[in-house]
């Protein structure tokens, strides 16, 4: 009996010993905190989650409050509540403190935005009063959607500027910061209601304190672009970045250089090299303590991304000099990166199966690195296989083509959702049944989908979806810069495409941190579809208001009847053109003549053009497709000659001229060229008066 009572006690002392050893962890916050809208809040809201991924070494308790406020003078102030006051008693050792939704309220930020530091960083003080030793960890909100009903009235920009002091918070407290954003704001189907985070949701923001609080990240990740055959971009100071476990060494190695760095509280760590000398194989390795990678026969060249829709995606074994140039399509010094997607967008509904995976991103196959021989060539990309071996031919040097082009993708698809929701809002809104959409775009996605049952299920061609699948993940993997095939999903509307086009260029320089990152990308070619001529003047009047932008003109190589021409090696090599001149300053012309200027004297006009020297006919034939008009949208034919640098246009039913235009056909037979035989594009101009 006295061993048994002896036994007793040593258990209860043991399980005393082992609750006092336990670190007890608070999660102070509001309705996302607390588990609103989850079916079983006790086990799935984010704290739930959290006590198991930590285990029974830890205590993790749930403080928070539905509608709660960080403002103390808002209309649901925290520390006014209960929950508060049970999270005092409670004296955690670690306190998780995520707050600030309900602040965007326009009873709250518009009004009390001046109390929002000093009212944080009372909060923070609070729990260090009750617990000197406290590690306090503030999150960064998570997202609130465009479907909120006040998202444009207020809620998006005061979101943002939350999150902004938030930080600023951080900063002063010197408190640890964590990201509830970025990690949900890729999936917005986690978000029902456009706040709350599903299960799922709750399970991203468990994972994320998680990792905060032990350091643990899974160990050392590269971007899936690190791989054998790789190239790395030459002459410059290059960037190697990645992650591992919270303050750990990682160590780099190449060539002769041998670097160390540790990482952050956020696993992230970067590392700059010296410039690397042109060619190799080099050897880079990358490891830490527990973790060694290495990765062979990799160049040091020149590395471009290959982006857009079909007929960037079109293969070389489709092409019209297939025959006779995929049996030497043999280069040791030209490596491919061909990112496939899982599932074409063929007028097909998909299997019920894929639809979860649309959802989480995973839409591109697995692939690497690989040199180019006529079996790798035959299914990359024809126009990206014809860039690069132009610029192999001219520059000498190792080349590395990225390409991710998806067959129909609008450009909307490819630009990242937070330059949409604060510059294009409308275009996110029900996209399915939106007209700045293409409707053929929305009647293929709506196909593909049809067998969901999710009303947020995803697709390819949703807004932003490209941009998420296909851009993020090459996780700022330095490139000298893009070639960019696309608009044939844009062209009902070039307007909205104008915005979008600049939208994506900015944001894609953003993401590489490159404000002079070249693009480079094709004009439309020649159909008979209406809206072309104003699409293709549309892009070329891009070129004038986006620095380092070329455009190749293809409307010489169409197809009436064919939104794919197979002759894809003129263009790819006019491609190469802008690059080996602006980009490389090779002296080369980079384009066919492009409209500069019209003037009107004694009944002519006469036209000046950028590239323009030697200007002909393409067939020895008058020059053709020129009009003039008095009042836009009455044009007549005119006659054309070459005068000179100059082209000389009259009519005789037009005495006054206004208005010019050329090319200005669906399909066009435009025949001038300069004197390197590339072709001038579409314009339409107004004509000055004097």
């Amino acid at each position: 009996m006295k061993k048994l009572v002896f036994v007793y006690i040593c258990l209860v002392m043991t399980l005393f010993v082992n609750a006092q050893q336990r670190k007890k962890v608070a999660c102070i916050g509001n309705s996302i905190t607390y588990g609103y809208s989850l079916p079983d809040r006790n086990t799935q809201s984010y704290p739930a989650q959290l006590q198991k991924m930590l285990g029974e070494s830890y205590e993790v308790s749930n403080f928070g409050k539905p509608g709660a406020t960080l403002l103390n003078r808002g209309h649901y102030p925290y520390t006014q509540q209960e929950e508060y006051r049970k999270a005092i008693d409670f004296a955690g050792d670690i306190v998780i403190i995520h707050l600030g939704i309900n602040d965007t309220d326009p009873r709250n930020w518009p009004n009390y935005r001046d109390d929002f530091v000093r009212d944080y960083v009372a909060l923070i003080n609070s729990f260090r009063n009750v617990n000197p030793k406290v590690r306090i960890l503030i999150a960064l909100m998570t997202p609130i959607t465009d479907r909120h009903p006040r998202f444009l009235s207020g809620t998006r920009d005061w979101h943002g500027e939350i999150q902004l002091a938030i930080e600023n918070v951080a900063r002063y407290t010197g408190v640890q910061l964590i990201n509830f954003y970025t990690p949900l704001h890729l999936y917005p189907f986690m978000l029902p209601d456009a706040v709350h985070p599903n299960q799922e949701g709750a399970s991203i923001m468990a994972q994320t304190v998680y990792s905060a609080i032990t350091g643990d990240y899974g160990g050392l990740k590269m971007s899936m672009l690190y791989t054998d055959n790789m190239v790395l971009q030459r002459d410059t100071p290059l960037t190697i970045q990645g992650k591992a476990n919270a303050e750990e060494q990682v160590t780099i190695s190449i060539s002769n250089q041998h670097l160390k760095t540790k990482t952050g509280l956020d696993g992230k760590w970067s590392i700059k090299l010296r410039p690397l000398k042109t060619g190799g194989p080099y050897t880079l390795k990358i490891g830490t303590a527990n973790q060694k990678l290495q990765y062979n026969n990799v160049l040091a060249g020149e590395v471009w991304l290959c982006s857009g829709q079909s007929n960037m995606a079109f293969m070389l074994k489709h092409s019209s000099t297939a025959k006779k140039d995929i049996p030497q399509a043999t280069d040791q010094q030209i490596h491919l990166y061909d990112m496939k997607a899982r599932w074409h967008t063929d007028a097909v509904e998909w299997d019920a199966t894929v639809l979860g995976s649309l959802n989480h991103l995973q839409y591109y196959r697995n692939t690497e690195w690989k040199t180019c021989i006529p079996a790798t060539a035959s299914d990359f990309s024809a126009i990206a296989y014809y860039f690069g071996k132009a610029l192999r031919d001219s520059l000498q040097v190792p080349i590395g083509l990225i390409c991710n082009a998806i067959g129909g993708s609008p450009i909307e698809s490819w630009v990242d959702r937070s330059s949409l929701e604060y510059e294009f809002p409308a275009i996110l809104k029900d996209w399915l049944n939106n007209d700045f959409i293409q409707g053929w775009t929305r009647e293929r996605a709506a196909l593909n989908i049809k067998k969901s049952t999710d009303q947020f299920q995803r697709h390819p061609y949703e807004p932003s979806y490209l941009y998420e699948s296909g851009i993020c993940p090459l996780e700022q993997y330095p490139i000298k810069g893009v070639v960019w095939y696309q608009g044939e999903s844009n062209a009902h509307n070039w307007e909205a495409h104008e915005k979008l086009f600049k939208l994506l260029v900015q944001s894609w320089r953003k993401k590489w941190n490159d404000d002079y990152l070249p693009f480079y990308f094709v004009q439309l070619s020649g159909i008979d579809r209406p809206s072309w001529p104003w699409f293709r003047d549309s892009q070329r009047r891009l070129i004038e208001e986006i620095p380092y932008t070329g455009m190749a003109v293809s409307i010489d190589h169409g197809d009436s009847l064919n939104v794919h021409p197979n002759c894809k090696q003129p263009i790819g090599e006019r491609l190469a053109r802008w690059a080996l001149n602006k980009t490389y300053s090779r002296d080369i012309i980079p384009s066919g003549p492009l409209f500069r200027s019209a003037i009107s004297r004694g009944g002519a006009v006469f036209l000046s053009f950028d590239y323009g020297q030697g200007m002909k006919s393409s067939d020895g034939k008058s020059l053709r497709t020129f009009e003039v008009a008095e009042i836009e949208g009455l044009y007549y034919p005119a006659i054309a000659e070459i005068v000179g640098e100059q082209v000389k246009i009259r009519s005789k039913e037009v005495p006054k001229p206004r208005y010019v235009r050329y090319g200005w056909q669906p399909f066009t037979r435009a025949n001038l060229i300069n004197q390197v035989s590339l072709p001038a594009s579409t314009f339409m101009a107004e004509i000055p008066v004097k």
